[in-house]
């Protein structure tokens, strides 16, 4: 039968606002036994699942050589999330102490028959430095750690993404994360979390042309670039179409009509350049991330203050298939109105050449 006790670890808890964290020192072999990595990953039911990123084996193996060399030394803390049977007893309170910091013990309940998903802490940020204690040939590596009960994983997603915002932390790993975070977040992140709520659900949801075609850490498959679709989106829920179901107090909004806006719209290009559609951006402009943009300044242009409703209709439809003669998506030759060309595959994701494809596209639908 598997060991079950209760690690008992002196600790300081800290308040800070209305949260309480808890610092101490624990023996790195023994944080698997309590502790796991929370991968992401995405359920049957296209539900989001963790939210760290993969184990770097490289990293791992530099740092267990290090670890395992003479006077190595980890000075950074581990951060853990812990859930409610974590809990903290209190000692005596020195007499002239500070009032936002406590000496106790932390006890930590550990069940070694436990699955990773049972486990009562989550590793926030250190995984590598705790795999790499794990696999290292040491008895013992003692490490500091600071750790915090969490409310739910919404809160430890967004105190992952707080924790890493300073750090080299994938784009893509953060997209996915934030429409299924709590709290407060830095202005970019907050202002990009409903257009990355409107993505993930364009991608997961089953319907729609852009089921699975967004590249993402759990749709790696995709080939649709992640921040292409997050800027046209994010243009129209401020500037464009999608502005009329935003609430611009709260930047909250009605996603479902959102929704149906979006996929109204892009079934119509999906139809229209359908051979285009199905191809990757290297073979087609049309799901480059020049198209996309491209594309999403049509549909502002056309749709504003349409009602989603009403998108589907022969006045949309009409106007899209009046791009057929002037488009290169796969083959042949962009011509613009100044006089210049560009072979097919000529244009790039850039500023500039999103701007000249976006004013062909608007100024041939607005004729």
């Amino acid at each position: 039968m598997a060991d079950r006790y209760e690690l008992r670890l002196p600790a300081l808890e800290v308040r800070q606002g209305n949260r309480k964290i808890y610092c101490f020192a624990v023996d790195g072999k023994k944080i698997p036994s309590f502790a796991a990595v929370s991968r992401v990953r995405r359920n049957d039911s296209s539900e989001l699942q963790g939210y760290q990123r993969p184990e770097v084996l490289s990293h791992i193996r530099g740092i267990r050589r290090y670890l395992e060399s003479e006077h190595a030394m980890l000075p950074n803390a581990l951060v853990l999330a812990f859930d409610d049977t974590v809990r903290f007893e209190t000692g005596i309170r020195p007499k002239a102490g500070v009032d936002y910091s406590v000496p106790g013990v932390l006890v930590i309940p550990v069940d070694e028959s436990l699955t990773d998903e049972d486990k009562p802490a989550l590793i926030v940020d250190g995984q590598q430095r705790s795999a790499a204690i794990r696999d290292a040939d040491l008895a013992e590596f003692p490490v500091a750690a600071v750790g915090f009960i969490a409310d739910n994983q919404e809160d430890q997603r967004s105190q992952f993404i707080l924790v890493n915002s300073t750090k080299p932390l994938p784009k893509g790993l953060i997209h996915e994360l934030l429409p299924e975070t709590s709290g407060q977040l830095p202005p970019a992140y907050a202002r990009r979390r409903l257009p990355a709520q409107l993505m993930t659900r364009l991608n997961t949801d089953g319907q729609g042309p852009f089921y699975g075609r967004v590249a993402s850490p759990t749709s790696p498959h995709g080939n649709i670039k992640d921040t292409s679709m997050l800027r046209m989106l994010e243009h129209s829920l401020f500037e464009g179409a999608l502005y009329q179901y935003r609430n611009p107090e709260d930047g909250s909004g009605d996603v479902e009509r959102m929704l149906k806006h979006l996929r109204a719209y892009w079934n119509i290009v999906k139809d229209t350049f359908s051979d285009a559609w199905k191809l990757p951006p290297r073979q087609s402009r049309l799901t480059h991330g020049v198209g996309i943009q491209a594309m999403g300044f049509v549909m502002d242009t056309l749709t504003d203050g349409m009602p989603a409703e009403d998108v589907d209709c022969d006045e949309v439809r009409n106007a899209v298939l009046g791009l057929m003669p002037i488009t290169a998506w796969t083959s042949g030759m962009w011509r613009f109105a100044d006089g210049e060309q560009r072979r097919w595959n000529g244009l790039q994701n850039t500023p500039n050449d999103i701007r000249l494809l976006t004013d062909l596209l608007v100024r041939a639908v607005r004729n």
